[in-house]
């Protein structure tokens, strides 16, 4: 068989052992044309991602990347609209708001699914959730089409993913006086509200070399800081212009 015949069949492995409609889900993401970054702090969980408005006559508003699951976890629609029914019928049955770790879980099993049946084929996205564990503090998973899902102290996905990537880490080595290798969770614990949002604007603005204008990125964030607002702390929200213009020269003025 030809490659192309192993592409038309998502269950029938090629001799090399690839599935190669998988690996397209892959390329589909990386050539998203978008780019999202997530970082977490010790009391606060960022993500942002690029807002394009691809023409002048669009409502601007009506465009994002960004949805809430459940009042505490947020990620960026089929892949939304399950994972909002996962977590209302975990809401239901157990009568708490569900983790983000067991929401991860059932996202990506569900994803894995995806990959052994015939008559399925494997999303092209790459899912970001952020949120708050009662136990656990902020939490960050990245979840891709395979179905593997694992936490992160920072991360990034879509266009230029493997850049962002390359700086989040460089970044976080120099934390906490150079020593931000050695332990990355202890030097994730000492980021601020402000450190956490500033670090994911740093990484979006260098990948892109681009000086963001407010209404060309959005942010979501999960926090429990004092900064936060009593009514919305530990809850999912977007950040309004206002806000994301202060973020955004806070960070010019201190670069």
């Amino acid at each position: 068989m030809s490659r192309t015949s192993y592409d038309r069949y998502l269950t029938v492995f090629s001799p090399e052992g690839r599935l190669y409609q998988v690996e397209y889900a892959f390329k589909a993401i990386t050539g998203s044309g978008h780019t999202s970054v997530a970082v977490r702090g010790k009391d606060t969980c960022v993500v942002i991602t690029q807002k394009k408005v691809p023409d002048k006559l669009i409502d601007a508003s009506s465009v994002t990347h960004l949805y809430s699951i459940t009042p505490s976890i947020a990620d960026a629609k089929a892949q939304v609209s399950r994972a909002q029914q996962e977590a209302a019928e975990w809401r239901y049955k157990y009568g708490y708001e569900i983790t983000p770790d067991a929401l991860a879980r059932r996202i990506a099993n569900i994803n894995q699914v995806y990959t052994q049946r015939a008559a399925m084929r494997p999303l092209g996205i790459s899912m970001i959730l952020i949120g708050i564990d009662p136990d656990h503090g902020p939490q960050c998973f990245k979840l891709d089409p395979a179905g593997y899902f694992v936490g992160f102290h920072a991360t990034a996905a879509g266009q230029k993913q493997q850049e962002a990537m390359n700086h989040l880490e460089k970044k976080w080595k120099k934390l906490d006086n150079g020593r931000g290798a050695d332990d990355p969770a202890d030097a994730g614990r000492k980021l601020g509200h402000a450190d956490v949002i500033e670090i994911a604007i740093e990484a979006m603005s260098t990948v892109h070399a681009t000086d963001y204008k407010p209404g060309e990125i959005e942010i979501g964030i999960v926090s429990t800081a004092e900064e936060e607002n009593p009514k919305t702390r530990g809850l999912w929200r977007v950040l309004s212009e206002t806000e994301v213009e202060q973020h955004l020269l806070a960070y010019a003025e201190k670069d």
